[in-house]
């Protein structure tokens, strides 16, 4: 099986300038822990910003996050894996280095989003 069979081909992106009030009501709206930071430029990386990033940030700055943008708190470049590898690549890579999201890329463009919790859902329809 191939990751862009596993992977969420719907992504929700964000700008590095966005504020990260906009990034959490971006995430309570659609239900998400994460966002996927989008490119400056065609040459650029993607990058990612997590709640618990976020979270961090909030207990840091004693609640006032209103000065603090998307840009300074998130990872980026964010892992990536090709939507075309075989999952358990994907997953060892992910084990590895403790990922729990990696952003699916081919040539440098967003394809979608794969998670520990996808790789999970696709072992347990295995067993039934």
């Amino acid at each position: 099986m191939i990751v862009e069979n596993v992977m969420k081909k719907s992504v929700t992106t964000i700008m590095p300038y966005a504020t990260l009030k906009e990034a959490l009501m971006l995430m309570k709206e659609k239900g998400l822990k994460s966002l996927i930071v989008d490119k400056n430029s065609p040459s650029d990386a993607y990058g990612i910003i997590t709640n618990t990033q976020i979270l961090k940030a909030i207990l840091a700055e004693e609640g006032d996050i209103e000065l603090l943008n998307v840009y300074d708190v998130y990872n980026k470049p964010a892992f990536s894996v090709s939507s075309k590898i075989d999952v358990k690549y994907a997953a060892k890579t992910m084990i590895e280095h403790n990922i729990k999201r990696v952003v699916v890329t081919d040539n440098n463009e967003l394809k979608g989003v794969l998670s520990i919790t996808d790789l999970t859902d696709y072992l347990m329809s295995l067993v039934d």
